[in-house]
């Protein structure tokens, strides 16, 4: 049954849903609900009172926490643990594997993939516009990710980062 479900989300989210103004739009025709009703029918977990904006790229295997949001045109690959109070700008890409790149006898793209490597994001999370979450990676609760940052290593709670690669610039509570 719940696989019935979680097609019958995403073939509406996809054909409908994806293409209703964002959820901000002076036009409101119930955008915001629908896009939720979605995701609590194709995500393994979804929280209440979630935000996933338009034209959203994400798996099944997202968990998303309450009051929770996924970012206009985001791209979220397989397990990717969201916490409550989460905000996601624009354009961000959360990846949970790689290609394999250890044999050089063989081209890159034929070595397949690395074993997926799940993401877990914390609580009260502000993810900026176009950041880059690599696989495996941890961000701490409170934490703020600038715009732009390509997040290689874990974050601790209440760091400030910015940054290709992101560095830790300050912390908002000593």
């Amino acid at each position: 049954m719940k696989r019935m479900a979680q097609l019958f989300g995403r073939v509406f989210y996809v054909c409908v849903c994806q293409w209703l103004p964002r959820s901000y739009s002076p036009v409101r025709i119930g955008q915001r609900r629908l896009r939720a009703l979605c995701g609590k029918m194709i995500l393994n977990k979804c929280g209440k009172n979630v935000n996933i904006e338009r034209r959203a790229v994400f798996s099944s295997q997202v968990e998303l926490g309450d009051e929770s949001g996924i970012g206009i045109n985001a791209i979220i690959e397989g397990r990717c643990i969201i916490g409550k109070d989460v905000m996601m700008g624009r354009e961000c890409i959360i990846y949970t594997r790689n290609h394999k790149i250890d044999d050089t006898t063989h081209v890159m793209r034929n070595q397949g993939f690395q074993e997926e490597k799940p993401v877990v994001i914390g609580d009260d999370v502000w993810i900026g516009g176009r950041v880059s979450i690599l696989p495996g990676v941890r961000i701490g609760s409170h934490s703020i990710i600038g715009a732009g940052a390509v997040v290689a290593k874990d974050v601790p709670e209440w760091a400030i980062v910015a940054g290709n690669p992101a560095v830790v610039k300050k912390f908002r509570k000593a």
